[in-house]
């Protein structure tokens, strides 16, 4: 039984003709209807003001959740601050976390959200407001359900927020897999950054990927991997430099998931980053994810 995490408050209203798609959280639920074989579906709570309190600054918690972030620090975020949008994004990592607990019960276990790299310790960047995977990996460590974890961060921009973060925690291993002239502008230093020249085929994304990935396994020893699927890297996607086709994105999701999973170790997913306009064409690809975990279990 696949292990699948969702909650109808990660889709919220925004204004008209603002560039995030939240939609696609709604219409890839609708889409995953259709999923072959045995699915469960599990409701996040949110992530309670303690878990968040390890990765992001006082300053920063207080402002966001009490809605005193200023101008530049909303504009900086991409949203304007509303009480159902902190409600969302504490919802998105509680359903993260509830992710990574399945996997470690049950080996395999997806969020249809998250991937919120981008997030700093004191300030929100680019539609991220809370970094969950940073969130989660910190919870699970500071309760020892795990001693090291390996974050894969195949999203089309670096996971800025997240290296940032874990810079000085050995038990945290950073991996990003990236287009190298694509935001953010001003890089980290990860555990391992793999930056990728704009343009980058199916094949000579799927060669690096074949190297880079058991290396960093084999680095980071996890007693978890969190998987940050961002679809982003996809030709048509708006906001990605890179040239993967529908099917490259299926054999990206499936080496991955068969990789980690061929050696025990429980993955939990997270579907990062995708802006196609398209948000039915944009959902097949973040489900992509879902159907090669399905033939898993």
């Amino acid at each position: 039984m696949l292990s699948l995490v969702h909650h109808p408050r990660y889709t919220i209203d925004l204004p008209a003709k603002h560039p995030f798609p939240m939609d696609k959280f709604r219409v890839l639920r609708e889409q995953l209807d259709r999923l072959d074989g045995a699915v469960e579906w599990h409701t996040p709570n949110p992530i309670s003001e303690h878990n968040l309190a390890r990765i992001h600054s006082p300053a920063y918690l207080n402002a966001l959740l009490a809605g005193t972030l200023d101008a530049a620090a909303q504009r900086r975020s991409g949203f304007q601050w509303s009480p159902a949008l902190v409600e969302r994004v504490r919802l998105e990592t509680g359903g993260t976390l509830l992710a990574a607990e399945l996997a470690l019960a049950h080996g395999l276990a997806l969020n249809t959200a998250g991937g919120t790299h981008h997030a700093h310790a004191d300030y929100a960047s680019g539609y991220c407001l809370i970094n969950d995977l940073a969130v989660v990996a910190a919870a699970l460590l500071a309760q020892q359900h795990v001693r090291r974890v390996l974050i894969v961060d195949l999203d089309v921009h670096q996971g800025d927020g997240t290296a940032r973060v874990f810079a000085d925690e050995p038990r945290v291993f950073t991996f990003s897999m990236h287009a190298a002239r694509n935001f953010p502008a001003r890089k980290a230093t990860s555990d391992l950054d793999i930056e990728l020249e704009a343009g980058l085929d199916d094949r000579a994304y799927q060669q690096h990927l074949q190297h880079w990935l058991p290396k960093a396994i084999q680095r980071a020893q996890p007693d978890l991997v969190i998987y940050d699927a961002g679809v982003d890297v996809h030709a048509d996607d708006r906001l990605g430099l890179l040239a993967l086709s529908d099917d490259g994105l299926r054999a990206r999701d499936e080496y991955v998931l068969q990789t980690i999973r061929a050696q025990g170790i429980p993955v939990a997913g997270v579907i990062g980053g995708g802006y196609d306009r398209d948000t039915q064409a944009l959902c097949r690809r973040h489900g992509y994810l879902f159907q090669a975990a399905a033939t898993l279990v």
